[in-house]
């Protein structure tokens, strides 16, 4: 992946006031050849942060979120694959969405299971098997059986504050109560000009039962930054977790990004009750202000 220059290999003479930490360079296929990201030896802090954004930023490191998960698992352990990794920018979200969606959707919603509520969660909008709003998805999911409907379109709402406010929001709220739920969360800084491209600066492999090559979902993460204000706050072995400053408004844009939801990551919905991509829609995704994604 082409990137700035690393400033990791001089943080200790950045300047900046971090708390002990260790930089990781340890990759699936042995050392990496420079520092891949820096995280603290502790929890973090509310405030933490906001203050290493403000302070990383201008050096070309942004904050994350990292998780040792239910394992313990931190990212000395993370089978992280940097050489494996293409560019972001090399992508298009689009394309990437519609690939995932002929691969994994086609082979869950079977041509004869169109316009039929085969579990009895979720019908056709008028018992037909097409889309008849335009919106995309069927309300069992289907999409007239495995078409991708495209990208959703922007949400009409105003966002409620500035994008990097919100994801600091998030990040203190985690950071309060991460025992709880993450098995603890530890402040991180990874050399990256923008939060999607977090995952591909570090190689990231946590959705490699999907894709191997992290900087394609970077790609997708790039477009939901431009459209719901979304920013990276937390990762895992193979956990996400993405503020949303600007989500879906109505059940029609709710409906039209669980496509892409299912897309990026159908472990979500697959293998998540209640199974159902409409269902999903209205209580994962229509006016969540975080987004979670685990790959199995």
């Amino acid at each position: 992946m082409a990137t700035l220059p690393n400033p990791l290999p001089s943080l200790a003479t950045s300047g900046l006031d971090l708390p002990p930490g260790s930089l990781v360079d340890a990759t699936l296929d042995g050392p990496w050849h420079e520092p891949l990201l820096w995280y603290a030896d502790g929890p973090a802090d509310l405030r933490d942060w906001s203050r290493l954004r403000a302070a990383g930023r201008p050096l070309g490191l942004l904050p994350v979120l990292v998780t040792g998960g239910r394992r313990d698992q931190w990212p000395e352990e993370w089978d992280l694959c940097p050489d494996s990794t293409s560019y972001p920018g090399d992508h298009d979200a689009d394309e990437v969405l519609a690939g995932y969606w002929t691969a994994y959707a086609s082979d869950e919603v079977a041509p004869e299971d169109a316009g039929s509520d085969t579990d009895g969660t979720g019908s056709d909008t008028d018992g037909t098997g097409t889309d008849t709003d335009g919106t995309g998805p069927d309300a069992d999911g289907s999409a007239d059986a495995g078409s991708w409907p495209g990208l959703a379109p922007v949400p009409a709402r105003e966002p409620a504050e500035d994008a990097d406010t919100a994801a600091a929001g998030l990040a203190g709220v985690i950071a309060a109560d991460a025992d709880e739920w993450l098995g603890g969360a530890r402040m991180a800084l990874v050399p990256a000009r923008r939060s999607a491209d977090i995952p591909a600066a570090i190689g990231w492999s946590g959705p490699t039962n999907h894709e191997n090559d992290v900087a394609r979902l970077c790609a997708v993460l790039r477009s939901w930054e431009d459209r719901y204000d979304a920013r990276v706050v937390v990762l895992g072995f193979d956990t996400m977790i993405v503020s949303v400053g600007r989500p879906p408004a109505t059940a029609e844009e709710a409906r039209a990004l669980a496509a892409e939801h299912y897309a990026f990551c159908p472990d979500n919905i697959d293998q998540s009750p209640p199974y159902d991509l409409d269902a999903y829609a209205e209580k994962a995704v229509l006016n969540q202000e975080a987004w979670s994604f685990w790959w199995d």
